[in-house]
C-alpha cells in the first residue's frame, strides 16, 4: 500500500493504531478519512471491557464527545470546503 494515495494511513489507522489505542486504554478513539469519494467519520468508546465499541452520531449530526466533558462537534464542519474554525470553537463554548 502507498502512503502516498494515503491508503496505507487508512489501514494505519483502522487496524494498528485501533488496536495500538484500544490495548493502550484511550477512552476514545476518532477516524476520519476526508478522501474525496469515501469520506467517512467513526467514533469509538471503549467499554467496560477495554473494546471499541461505535459510537454513532446524533441524529442532529452531532457527536458528542463522552471524554471531554462538554465537548461535541457537528461533523457537517469536517466536509465544508473552506471551514471557520472560529465560528466552530464558539458554537462549541457558546459564543466567546
Amino acid at each position: 500500500m502507498s502512503k502516498v494515495d494515503g491508503i496505507g494511513s487508512v489501514a494505519r489507522d483502522r487496524d494498528e493504531k485501533y488496536s495500538e489505542y484500544e490495548a493502550a486504554g484511550i477512552r476514545e478513539y476518532w477516524i476520519i478519512d476526508p478522501r474525496p469519494n469515501r469520506r467517512r467519520d467513526d467514533f469509538h468508546v471503549l467499554d467496560r471491557a477495554g473494546r471499541y465499541q461505535p459510537v454513532p452520531v446524533d441524529t442532529d449530526g452531532i457527536y458528542r464527545s463522552t471524554v471531554v466533558e462538554g465537548f461535541w462537534l457537528d461533523v457537517r464542519w469536517l466536509w465544508v470546503d473552506e471551514p471557520d474554525p472560529v465560528a466552530a470553537l464558539r458554537q462549541i463554548v457558546g459564543g466567546i
